[in-house]
């Protein structure tokens, strides 16, 4: 395999944009949806297990194509399977605009995040491709701050699409919006991202590989996707997790097996020894257990039990995501000198900020708690930026540019399971709650402690997070001392 000719700074930088440009697009979808549950919940008539599956279900199908597509990156061209993938979810969105029934919208709502997963560790692959040094780590504060812009704002884009066109269909604005960008998005990247003019040497895909992963990945998170919180839920849902371990078990049997052979597996293992992209990545899949669960339930508690409307919910989020966008830029320039200790000391201002969240939507009366919920996640905001990017510029910096799809795709991959995990658990405890309540005390009561049993999950995960980093900070101190 070779790459095309050195690129001059401007065209890598032209990559970049476009690469981050279709990251957004597809971040944007991870959250924004969720602020059109209720319209899409009225218009189609869809349940809590429907309602479940648009979100949890994006995010399962975004983990099943993450690395598998992350290893053809690598392999053949990251170009090719970043246009497969940019096209598939624009295809998908028209599916999901145009959905006359919740049927056919969970539908193009899981095609959606099966290419939303084809094009995302292409964007990684090709950060770690075009970028050294310093460089990358400018990039990687870019996009971190593109990515907690658009986690954050994602909710006020909805309910702005939602108010735009009425309570009825505005939620299918929602997937219109993603056809006219997705399209453009695809021009650009034909003629911007650089190609690859044939395969690696070691250029076999491990298709029994891929099935064992794919498998385990499935069926730990299935149980979660079937989790609403309500009495429907079955508890033998949870039995998916067993299978899930002998599916992780045998999937790592095979790879070592596979690896004795001579052969190039799925993933190698090798790359967990690296401290650095390990303890990241386990960084990472707690905080994002934790994040989007936050933002998720409280536009719901603002929503359901303030009474506000879809765009005035998704306004509390903006000040995370201006505060953010700041610090992932400085932390991007600080990372290389501050290392690990910047992200632990992002998460806790992030853990502070959660839990004035928590504290002032209980404690102040309802017309001032969402000025107060904003302030917080201000605080959260200003910590949130110093930990995504710089987090994912210390996980991808001893890792071989040509292992950058696969192992970006592994972090990508950690970041759905919390996601899912973290969702699931919190608005579970959430809605159980409420429902437990509901006729026994005051409504808003209900949504008080609903609110706060959700977010007590995503404040522990966030502390988990927290000891991660911290314990790989001490052991890297000792290390440099050693």
């Amino acid at each position: 395999m070779t790459d095309a000719p050195a690129l001059s700074d401007r065209a890598k930088w032209q990559a970049f944009a476009v690469a981050v440009s279709v990251a957004a697009l597809t971040i944007l979808d991870l959250s924004k949806v969720n602020v059109g549950l209720p319209s899409i919940e009225e218009s189609l008539g869809a349940g809590a297990t429907d309602l479940q599956v648009i979100v949890a279900g994006y995010a399962l199908a975004f983990g099943l194509a993450l690395v598998p597509s992350g290893r053809l990156g690598d392999i053949y061209s990251r170009k090719i399977m970043f246009v497969i993938g940019l096209s598939g979810f624009t295809a998908a969105s028209l599916i999901c605009a145009l959905a006359p029934n919740i049927q056919t919208l969970v539908i193009g709502r899981i095609l959606q995040g099966v290419a939303a997963g084809v094009q995302m560790p292409q964007v990684l692959g090709l950060v770690q491709q075009l970028f050294q040094g310093e460089a990358r780590g400018r990039a990687f504060g870019v996009f971190g701050a593109t990515i907690g812009v658009c986690t954050a704002f994602a909710p006020s884009l909805g309910g702005l699409l939602i108010l735009l066109g009425g309570p009825e269909d505005g939620w299918r604005l929602l997937f219109w919006m993603n056809i006219p960008l997705g399209i453009a998005a695809i021009f650009f990247a034909l003629r911007l991202l650089p190609r690859r003019t044939g395969p690696r040497r070691d250029s076999n895909l491990d298709l029994f590989g891929v099935l064992l992963l794919g498998a385990a990945t499935f069926s730990l998170l299935f149980p979660f996707v079937l989790t609403t919180g309500g009495p429907s839920d079955s508890p033998l849902r949870w039995w998916w997790i067993a299978l899930a371990v002998v599916a992780a078990a045998a999937f790592v049997w095979w790879e070592l097996s596979y690896q004795r052979r001579g052969k190039s597996p799925v993933v190698h293992f090798s790359l967990f020894r690296t401290s650095s992209y390990r303890n990241g990545l386990l960084v990472a899949t707690a905080y994002f257990g934790a994040l989007p669960a936050v933002f998720l339930l409280s536009t719901l508690y603002l929503q359901e039990g303030l009474g506000l409307e879809p765009v005035f919910a998704g306004l509390v989020s903006i000040p995370f995501a201006l505060a953010s966008a700041v610090t992932a830029l400085i932390g991007g320039r600080l990372v290389n000198r501050l290392g690990r200790a910047l992200v632990v000391f992002g998460l806790v201002f992030v853990v502070i900020g959660f839990s004035l969240d928590l504290l002032l939507a209980i404690v102040l009366p309802p017309e001032l708690a969402p000025y107060g919920m904003g302030a917080a996640l201000l605080v959260a905001g200003i910590g949130g930026g110093f930990v995504v990017s710089p987090n994912q510029t210390l996980t991808l910096a001893e890792i071989p540019v040509q292992e950058g799809g696969v192992a970006g795709s592994m972090a990508q991959l950690g970041q759905r399971v919390g996601t899912s995990i973290g969702v699931a658990a919190a608005t579970s405890a959430f809605f159980a709650t409420i429902l437990k309540e509901s006729g026994r005390v005051a409504e808003l009561t209900a949504y008080h402690d609903g609110f706060r049993n959700g977010v007590l999950i995503s404040i522990g995960l966030m502390l988990v997070a927290l000891a991660l980093g911290f314990t790989d900070l001490v052991a890297r101190r000792r290390r440099q001392r050693a």
